[in-house]
């Protein structure tokens, strides 16, 4: 067993430092394809790897010294895991992102070769599931929190000629400064570029609004469900776009109030109960049905903080209000 996991971590460092020979790639695909720990396993080396590789950024790079690093980072993670004797790469990934390979391509053709990284395209998705958040680095240093029930999507060669990201659902972004390449996150929606700034983006697919809202920096959005002039955002605006009015209008906003989910805390200012209802099924991952149509127009207020405070505690504060209260049917909570 151990010979084997040795040869497979061979093959994997092999693979992300100089790339495979087809046979042998295909011995990995198979291995990687055998179980979910192995798939995690091999996530886990890329993040390593490629961890290893963005730490010689800003520095001489040595490629030698990258791969030392990285060979050391696998080394330790494997002690930890055979001195705790629990199932390591499980635990780190107990929010999982899920990552989709569309094809295999080796982390130096990022550094060597441009060509080789056009012609073996693949995509990665990170999500954060319901009841949870996910904070990850991209490539360029630019750090992003997605929100409950949230997913990005960038390609493997992200950084570079481009810098694209796909969002589907809520992200806060703290972009890394490039004056060459421009950040470009986009929706079905709405289209966001900068080139170094802080901005929140809310573009869920069964919301009826998309938000973005900018904390520092400068950004210009393009509305791509309808063909209007691009909008300049500054430091404490806002744009929002009413999918049925498909038109986007600047606003002031207060940027500690935006940005209340990504610290933890859940903040209601006169929000419909309906939109209430929504924040609570992706911060809970729970289902909640109203018995009345005329209860979602109700208007909530309240500020909760999630690492004090559940589910129960944001409902009894609606029923302390007289004009709703809730019960649970199974495994719905109904609003009544």
């Amino acid at each position: 067993m151990e010979t084997k996991t040795a040869h497979i971590d061979e093959l994997i460092s092999t693979f992300l430092s100089e790339g495979l020979e087809a046979d042998v790639l295909e011995e990995l695909k198979a291995w990687i394809a055998e179980s979910e720990e192995n798939r995690v396993h091999f996530m886990k080396c890329q993040e390593i790897w490629f961890s290893a590789v963005q730490e010689q950024e800003g520095k001489y790079y040595d490629q030698e010294k990258a791969f030392e690093l990285f060979e050391k980072r696998v080394e330790k993670q494997k002690a930890e895991k055979r001195k705790a004797r629990i199932p390591v790469w499980r635990g780190l990934y107990k929010y999982a992102v899920a990552i989709l390979l569309f094809g295999f391509i080796s982390y130096f053709s990022y550094q060597k070769g441009e060509n080789s990284l056009r012609n073996a395209l693949a995509e990665i998705e990170v999500e954060a599931p319901s009841g949870s958040q996910t904070r990850l680095h991209l490539p360029d240093g630019t750090t992003v929190l997605l929100n409950s029930d949230s997913r990005i999507t960038y390609a493997q060669d992200f950084g570079v000629n481009s810098r694209e990201v796909t969002l589907q659902g809520e992200g806060y972004f703290e972009v890394a400064h490039n004056q060459k390449i421009p950040f470009y996150v986009k929706t079905e929606d709405v289209q966001v570029r900068v080139l170094g700034t802080k901005f929140n983006f809310r573009d869920y697919p069964e919301d009826g609004e998309v938000v973005v809202s900018l904390i520092e920096g400068k950004v210009a959005l393009k509305n791509k469900i309808r063909q209007e002039a691009d909008l300049v955002l500054m430091p404490d605006e806002q744009m929002v776009l009413d999918k049925k009015e498909k038109v986007m209008k600047k606003e002031s906003m207060n940027a500690q109030a935006v940005l209340q989910w990504a610290e933890g805390c859940l903040s209601f200012d006169e929000t419909p109960l309906l939109e209430v209802a929504k924040i609570l099924e992706r911060s809970y991952d729970v289902e909640i049905e109203f018995t009345e149509e005329s209860l979602k127009e109700l208007r909530f207020y309240g500020n909760f903080n999630r690492t004090k405070q559940g589910l129960n505690d944001i409902l009894n504060a609606l029923s302390a209000t007289g004009k709703v209260h809730y019960m649970l049917k199974g495994e719905k909570i109904v609003l009544y």
